[in-house]
């Protein structure tokens, strides 16, 4: 039962905090926002944070929640290219309509700079493990490509799903994500089809 309550803490602080970073913006929200929009103490914050400045690596996090609240969706009848663009999309919807800009940047720079723990390409993370299993169904099912291993083919959508979301920041948002990625993701992932081996 303390196990629970600690990652229902924990997940509380994070999503008070995201929720103020996007209507406040990051540097006009404090320590105390986060505790009292949480329902936490302080003691608490600082049990599971250094600070403020901590936050933006569970952006990874974020991420994942809503990978997990789309997993109802992927449905028996969608092949593995159907389920990874619709992820994509999904993804890419919510950084687009939810999550700013100059956060999702502040996190991509965090994770250049960290010399630790890099959230983004932690393995465990709901995302790495849902490619994996699509991926691992997909070549199963003949969808795939085979000659590549599933650890491949997930390294490579992620470091495309990355690099699509610099390359926004990079051009400070001047386009629409999700309209992008919708254009670009199938032919990306066309040469990951069964039969498109060389």
């Amino acid at each position: 039962m303390a196990r629970k309550n600690t990652r229902n803490t924990r997940g509380r602080i994070i999503s008070a905090a995201w929720k103020l970073f996007y209507e406040q913006g990051y540097e006009n929200t404090t320590v105390e926002d986060i505790v009292f929009e949480s329902e936490t103490s302080k003691g608490s914050f600082y049990h599971y944070f250094d600070g403020k400045g901590a936050l933006l690596g569970t952006l990874a996090n974020v991420f994942d929640e809503k990978y997990e609240e789309l997993l109802p969706s992927l449905t028996p009848d969608m092949d593995a290219m159907d389920k990874l663009i619709y992820l994509n999309h999904e993804l890419f919807a919510m950084i687009d309509g939810g999550v700013s800009m100059d956060l999702l940047a502040r996190l991509l720079s965090t994770q250049l700079l960290a010399r630790g723990e890099k959230h983004l390409l932690d393995r465990n993370r709901t995302y790495f493990k849902l490619l994996r299993q699509i991926i691992g169904e997909g070549q199963r099912a003949g969808q795939l490509r085979r000659d590549r291993t599933v650890n491949e083919i997930v390294k490579a959508y992620a470091l495309w799903e990355r690099a699509l979301m610099y390359d926004w920041c990079l051009c400070g948002g001047e386009y629409s994500l999700v309209a992008y990625a919708d254009q670009m993701t199938p032919m990306f992932l066309a040469s990951y089809r069964a039969g498109a081996e060389t």
